[in-house]
């Protein structure tokens, strides 16, 4: 008996590190009984395109995309999606039949949903939202809460000149705050947002003023390892709806691997269970 070609998908990175998404795709392979496998691929960013191009003849259907090939990858792109294109960052590829290489982002998807299924009664426009940090991360979260129509959105990054570019990129919406006033952008603000890797394992904590937290608000932090952090504890206990970066790992990842499996997984507690598991190691 003859084999078929298993369809391989995986994670572009430019070192060899443990990678909790690798569980979340195995278990969703596993669990609909698809023939597939999620490979950890480790490339140097001058071989890239030599790489790139070889993968799809190994019977690879698509790739996540790590920092910092995330910018770079648009550089090797047949096809770019008007998301990747504005989030100026892709973390999604699709080798498509045809051959061409398609550049998609879906985090600006994953992190919309992940409130919206965490707080069903989010109302993007009902107050101000607020962003600490200003980097790639608070990128793809502006754009996201722009689309759905926040009306104002308030940034306190610790060099203010690359909060002041994502002003002059995206409009008067944005507000920019001094970090050292950055307690003030939740005076009123119903959806706060971390986007820095503060609070993080190994990283100092995320030390803001967090008195201004309005109860009901959303708090969503990006951070995913430990999944539970101070900024979400504080939330909790000051009534506000948190939300974890754990969640927004699983629906971001959900329709990448619809593109490639051709089959939309479940994020349901089982595959959250799986991803806590992964992240809390």
């Amino acid at each position: 008996m003859t084999l078929g070609p298993i369809p391989l998908s995986g994670v572009l990175q430019t070192k060899d590190q443990p990678s909790a998404v690798t569980a979340i795709y195995d278990h969703w392979i596993r669990s609909m009984d698809l023939p597939g496998r999620y490979v950890p691929i480790t490339v140097a960013a001058e071989d890239l395109d030599d790489v790139i191009r070889c993968l799809p003849k190994a019977g690879f259907v698509g790739l996540n995309i790590t920092p910092p090939y995330q910018r770079i990858i648009l550089d090797h792109a047949d096809i770019i999606t008007d998301r990747a294109a504005l989030m100026s960052g892709a973390n999604t590829v699709i080798f498509r039949r045809d051959g061409k290489i398609h550049a998609d982002n879906t985090d600006g998807y994953g992190f919309i949903e992940n409130i919206r299924q965490s707080a069903p009664g989010w109302n993007p426009k009902s107050g101000p939202a607020a962003i600490f940090g200003a980097g790639r991360a608070a990128r793809e979260v502006i754009t996201a809460l722009l689309e759905v129509g926040v009306e104002e959105i308030r940034i306190a990054n610790r060099t203010r000149p690359r909060a002041e570019g994502l002003r002059s990129e995206f409009g008067a919406r944005i507000v920019v705050y001094d970090w050292v006033k950055a307690g003030n952008i939740l005076e009123g603000a119903m959806t706060i947002v971390n986007a820095t890797p503060l609070g993080s394992r190994d990283r100092p904590e995320l030390r803001v003023p967090l008195d201004g937290l309005k109860p009901g608000a959303v708090v969503s932090d990006l951070v995913m390892s430990p999944p539970l952090t101070r900024l979400l504890r504080v939330a909790t206990d000051s009534g506000c709806y948190p939300v974890d970066g754990v969640g927004m790992a699983l629906y971001q990842a959900a329709p990448a691997f619809e593109r490639w499996y051709g089959r939309r997984p479940v994020v349901d507690d089982e595959a959250r269970e799986v991803a806590m598991a992964a992240f809390s190691e």
